[in-house]
């Protein structure tokens, strides 16, 4: 092999990998500027326009400034009453909701029309502890959870489920006229509003007291804390980044700030966001809070039973009114644009709400993103005719092979021509090995005489890299394709890698793998017999030759064994066709000089 054509293979080679990596190092975090505000009343006909001032209500006691003095000695406690814990469900046609009387939590969160394996995705990870989700705290971020069980509102529409508690306060910095602590007495109530056909819904916290004045609690100079956590679902396999993840994203109005934090880690946002979100590949819960000035928390607290916890958290300052009403509206579903565009035209979903640009969490690619929606609307396109997205992926193959072959074909001749001249340049190499400028001058002018370009086997190469680095984002990030079955009992799922055998707890060493998989295999078969038709007999015996045609494929064993498999057979179907394409080339040469 000339080094023309070994420093096209190399550059190949190079590019390619790098492609597999940049899709993690294309989105850097973005920095966040003002919030604004949504609506505090529940229920409102729609979303405030973004970026406006918050204006409190006239119930609404002045945010600013905070309360600087130290909060009273309080306890708080369950007005005394026998009450058995109980369960209740919420249905519509896209989602079942699982509450539990012990605070009036939600404990399970299930989609209908997305699936892990055989049953419906579960937004609510608990871990070991059992732990509940949009949980009540009385203080700040750091409180434990209301674990009291309470009363269940029957009287309710048949989608709106709504639980009270009566709550009494000790305030033992105060004392009455017989000498004991003034106690107070406050109603809490939880009220979810929900719509069929929506995976957003409201969330009101009530608060009222039973005599005059503020709602009298105050711990740690906050009145209440809403947990959202322990972890969102659906399962996986491992967080990795790539193939699934956990972040907190939040939108100010006009950019959204991507934030991993580390497990274990905790942070206090500085800024009052539009909404703020716990983010996976594929869903998301996302909070829309009320212009009450929260301080809010975003952690991934280690949660016992699971691999990683994340969590948010919303503290309220103390409340100066006799009745108080704090809207929340959340998200829970699919990260998908048609799901969360919905809720930027009043018209579009049954709460009336408009400008909320939930869909700006939706990640665009901004080099290639272009061409990776071209190759999405076509794959979609071909999976309508065709209702099975591995099949479709052939297809949507042999489609873009097709369209660059005059790009292989230019290549495949250019290198074709620079072997036939490896005699000639050997001969000027072995004449001029002491003058390297004399050797670079003659082998110039030999290029120029025969016509040929020395990169131009490299450049049709490189010109194809675009096409490969949207398939990449294509296969590790199309929705439709997460669960998509093409062997079933094999590839079962075309955004992940196969797997024909678990280890189990076992990984091995250095590694970190605890599957066996197949596609890799294949891939590297294929690419061996690929690459031993486009070798030049002539070249046979060349040891840069054998390197590429059996080190290469080793090397990218390894930089493809955890990539979705969607991937893998794309690579597989292209190297089928590039052998399949020099065999016919081969014979028609062979014919050509007969």
């Amino acid at each position: 092999m000339d080094k023309n054509t070994l420093l096209a293979v190399v550059l190949s080679v190079i590019v390619i990998a790098i492609g597999f990596s940049i899709q993690n190092a294309l989105y850097p975090p973005e920095e966040m500027a003002q919030p604004s505000p949504t609506t505090e009343e529940a229920p409102t006909p729609e979303a405030p326009e973004p970026r406006e001032p918050a204006e409190p209500r006239p119930d609404e006691e002045p945010t600013e400034p905070r309360i600087a003095a130290a909060a009273p000695s309080y306890e708080v406690a369950a007005v005394e009453e026998e009450l058995e814990p109980e369960e209740y469900v919420y249905e519509n046609d896209i989602l079942s909701v699982r509450f539990d009387s012990r605070g009036g939590d939600i404990v399970s969160f299930r989609l209908f029309d997305h699936w892990d394996s055989d049953e419906p995705v579960e937004m609510i990870k608990r871990g070991a502890s059992d732990d509940r989700a949009f949980t009540l705290a009385f203080g700040d971020e750091t409180s434990e959870p209301i674990d009291a069980v309470f009363r269940r509102r029957q009287d309710t529409d048949e989608h709106t489920v709504e639980f009270y508690r009566d709550f009494r306060v000790q305030d033992r910095s105060a004392t009455g006229e017989n000498g004991e602590a003034v106690e107070h007495g406050f109603r809490v109530r939880k009220i979810y509003r929900f719509a069929p056909r929506e995976y957003l819904f409201e969330m009101d916290i009530v608060l009222e007291n039973h005599g005059s004045g503020a709602v009298p609690v105050n711990v740690n100079n906050r009145a209440y804390t809403l947990g959202i956590g322990p972890q969102i679902g659906p399962s996986w396999r491992e967080l990795d980044g790539r193939h699934e993840y956990r972040r907190f994203d939040h939108y100010d109005g006009n950019r959204v700030n991507r934030e991993t934090l580390r497990a274990g880690e905790r942070e206090r946002l500085d800024i009052r966001p539009n909404w703020i979100a716990i983010a996976g590949k594929y869903f998301a819960v996302i909070a829309v809070p009320g212009n009450v000035d929260y301080a809010i928390t975003i952690s991934k607290d280690d949660v016992p039973g699971l691999e990683e916890g994340a969590q948010m958290y919303f503290s309220r300052p103390p409340i100066r009114s006799q009745f108080q009403t704090d809207t929340f509206r959340f998200f829970v579903g699919p990260r998908t644009g048609e799901a969360l565009a919905s809720y930027n035209t009043a018209r579009d979903n049954a709460f009336g709400i408009r400008n909320l640009d939930l869909d700006e969490m939706v990640e665009t690619r901004f080099m290639l993103g272009w061409l990776e929606d071209i190759l999405k609307a076509a794959l979609n396109l071909i999976y309508r005719v065709v209702p099975n997205f591995g099949i479709a992926i052939i297809i949507l193959t042999l489609v873009v092979k097709a369209l660059l072959m005059p790009l292989t074909r230019k290549s495949r001749d250019s290198m074709a021509r620079m072997q036939e001249l490896s005699p000639k340049i050997q001969e000027l190499r072995e004449k001029h090995k002491n003058e390297p400028q004399k050797l670079n001058a003659e082998t110039a002018a030999l290029y120029k005489k025969e016509g040929i370009n020395p990169l131009g086997g490299c450049l049709p190469i490189l010109l194809q890299l675009p096409f490969f680095i949207a398939m990449f984002g294509l296969f590790n990030n199309h929705f439709d394709l997460r669960g998509a079955t093409f062997i079933p009992g094999w590839i079962t799922d075309l955004s992940a890698p196969d797997s024909i055998l678990n280890f189990g707890d076992f990984t091995l060493p250095m590694l970190g793998w605890n599957d066996l998989r197949l596609l890799p295999v294949i891939f590297v078969l294929t690419q061996i017999v690929a690459s031993r038709f486009m070798q030049n007999p002539a070249a046979g015996s060349n040891s840069q030759m054998k390197m590429m045609m059996y080190v290469l494929p080793v090397v990218f064993f390894f930089v493809l064994y955890n990539l979705p498999s969607g991937l893998l057979v794309y690579l597989i179907f292209s190297n089928i066709l590039m052998a399949a394409e020099n065999i016919i080339v081969k014979k028609k040469r062979a014919v050509a000089s007969a």
